[in-house]
């Protein structure tokens, strides 16, 4: 069983690097495609308390969460961030790369390797 884990999607180049980064140096990695197995929210809000990153920067803030009708200012929340995402999962970043207690999102592509070092 690996101790890391990608939330990849695999339409995303920056998800692939993620995927390549690790297979390139050999380490295990649980793939999770989270769009076909999304996060429940007890699972959304213990990646978010793992996150290195603050809670808000989980959500893409693209062209579908602004025709939504959106405001970034009311998904600040872990909770907030959490219920946006059961709702619409195709709005969290990607990747996210989960090592034990620690998560980050690998954008940009160089934080990966930081990561995995």
């Amino acid at each position: 069983m690996s101790d890391l884990t990608i939330l990849h999607h695999t339409g995303c180049s920056t998800s692939r690097h993620a995927v390549e980064a690790v297979d390139a140096i050999g380490l295990d990695a649980a793939v999770v495609t989270y769009l076909s197995h999304p996060l429940d929210r007890a699972a959304l809000l213990d990646l978010i308390g793992k996150l290195e990153d603050p809670p808000a920067d989980l959500v893409r803030k693209d062209a579908f969460f602004q025709g939504l009708g959106l405001d970034p200012g009311d998904h600040q929340t872990p909770e907030a961030v959490a219920d946006l995402l059961v709702k619409h999962p195709r709005l969290m970043q990607r990747p996210v790369l989960v090592r034990g207690d620690r998560a980050i999102i690998g954008r940009p592509k160089d934080r990966v390797a930081d990561f995995l070092a």
